[in-house]
């Protein structure tokens, strides 16, 4: 039961007694069709209020037609009551007021989280379109990183087609040094050849120096024996002539006697010859022998030192190509590592652009699940929003409604102290019957005149 059917039945009580109870809320609208048409009343929610009305009256009639008159003394109907339903009409204005102050705080606060919602929907609208355009730059750095590994594979070829001809240089020039070293042991044999045949040679001119000098030992030793056999042949000389002078030997026996001088002459002028044709011959031979081999040595030596050079000069090549082979591959390793490196970054850069977009994607379905709950959330307030504004007018409505009734309230004592008044001066002594049959008619009429302002609205 409502605050307005208690009081319009507790007036009602204190007006004409306990005995009939006056259902006034049955003509009230529910809440229900206010909500349904705020601030109209409709045809058949109007029926229904009179129906109600109607038979609460015959329902009064006929209980008050069966009960006993019970005459009310006039003093019972005083004006205090006035002031009463003007108090308590405060006091519904001030509960309604306080009830309408809650409902505007409420829709206020709805209102600030209808506006915080729209906020935060702007806000995650433009974090929508920051993530697809940061889904859109991963593309961009890819297309990026893509022409610089192409970039790099480029450099890497032309690396690897100087790294294959420094190579082909390399082992050409290996090919030649193996032919150098070849020539070299050639020339190193043919030199150890010439060297021993240089020292064979110079056997062979010791052995004629000593045969040179063993001849010139003989040389002297005959010289020696001639001089002997001089000396001999001069002193068998002396005593031959100290025998001829003695014995005085004919001319027959000294022209008979052998020339010694002269054979030792001629054979000392054989020896002499003999020992120069040698001595020329050995120094002709060893000198010849000498100058061969001197000349034989010294083109070996050109030719040593022509191959020392050419060897000095491709061991200098050599070291400078190996150098720069070694430079080359040093470049090409790191060109490799860095490639490799750059791989591996790039890779790492690419997992975690793509746990990036996962998690972009993530938090976007995320986003999207939450602006769905925004705006069911929003779509929830605003029907809540309706609906209070429903209620707030079906309030109005009833405030409406109420000061009506207070009004049409205050107009049926009037005339029901009036026609009271009529009554006790001109039907004191009708019977219980009669009287409560009036007061009946009275009571119904009174109603009426309540319900009237209701039916109207």
């Amino acid at each position: 039961m409502s605050y307005t059917e208690r009081y319009t039945s507790s007036s009602y009580r204190r007006i004409f007694g306990d005995s009939p109870r006056f259902p006034v809320a049955s003509s009230r609208m529910s809440s229900a069709s206010l909500r349904g048409a705020p601030g109209l009343r409709s045809p058949a929610a109007a029926a229904a209020a009179s129906r109600s009305s109607a038979s609460s009256v015959s329902l009064y009639r006929r209980t008050g037609r069966a009960s006993s008159f019970s005459p009310v003394p006039a003093g019972s109907l005083d004006l205090t009551q006035t002031s009463v339903v003007n108090n308590e009409l405060k006091v519904i204005r001030t509960n309604e007021k306080e009830q309408l102050q809650g409902l505007n705080d409420r829709f206020a606060m709805f209102i600030d989280k209808v506006r915080h919602l729209e906020q935060q929907n702007k806000v995650l609208e433009t974090e929508l379109v920051g993530l697809r355009q940061k889904q859109s730059e991963p593309s961009r750095v890819a297309g990026l990183y893509q022409q610089e590994m192409r970039d790099l594979r480029s450099q890497l070829e032309d690396l690897s087609r100087d790294k294959n001809r420094i190579l082909i240089e390399r082992n050409n020039m290996e090919e030649e040094l193996e032919k150098l070293n070849v020539k070299f042991e050639e020339e190193v044999r043919a030199r150890e050849e010439a060297e021993q045949t240089l020292r064979s040679f110079r056997k062979d001119v010791d052995d004629a120096a000593a045969v040179r000098l063993d001849l010139e030992r003989r040389v002297e030793s005959l010289m020696d024996e001639i001089s002997f056999l001089k000396k001999v042949h001069e002193e068998e000389i002396q005593e031959l002539s100290s025998l001829m002078e003695a014995q005085q030997v004919s001319v027959e026996l000294e022209l008979a006697k052998p020339d010694l001088t002269s054979a030792l002459k001629e054979i000392r002028n054989q020896y002499e010859s003999i020992a120069s044709k040698n001595l020329q011959s050995a120094e002709e031979w060893y000198k010849g022998k000498f100058a061969s081999l001197t000349e034989q040595a010294t083109r070996s030596n050109e030719a040593m030192r022509a191959s020392r050079e050419e060897m000095s000069e491709f061991r200098r090549q050599l070291q400078s190509k190996t150098i720069e082979i070694e430079t080359l591959r040093g470049a090409n390793e790191s060109l490799e590592r860095q490639i490799t490196e750059m791989e591996d970054t790039h890779n790492a850069e690419i997992t975690a652009m793509q746990d990036t977009i996962g998690h972009l994607d993530s938090e976007l379905r995320n986003l999207k699940g939450e602006m769905a709950q925004h705006l069911r959330e929003y779509q929830d307030l605003l029907n809540v929003k309706m609906a209070l504004d429903i209620e707030i007018a079906a309030y109005r409505c009833r405030l409406s409604l109420e000061i009506q009734l207070a009004i049409s309230s205050r107009n049926a004592i009037s005339e029901l102290k009036f026609i009271w008044n009529g009554v006790s001066r001109n039907c004191c002594k009708k019977t219980v019957s009669g009287g409560s049959f009036l007061i009946g008619e009275m009571k119904g009429r009174a109603a009426q005149t309540v319900l009237s302002p209701a039916t109207s609205t």
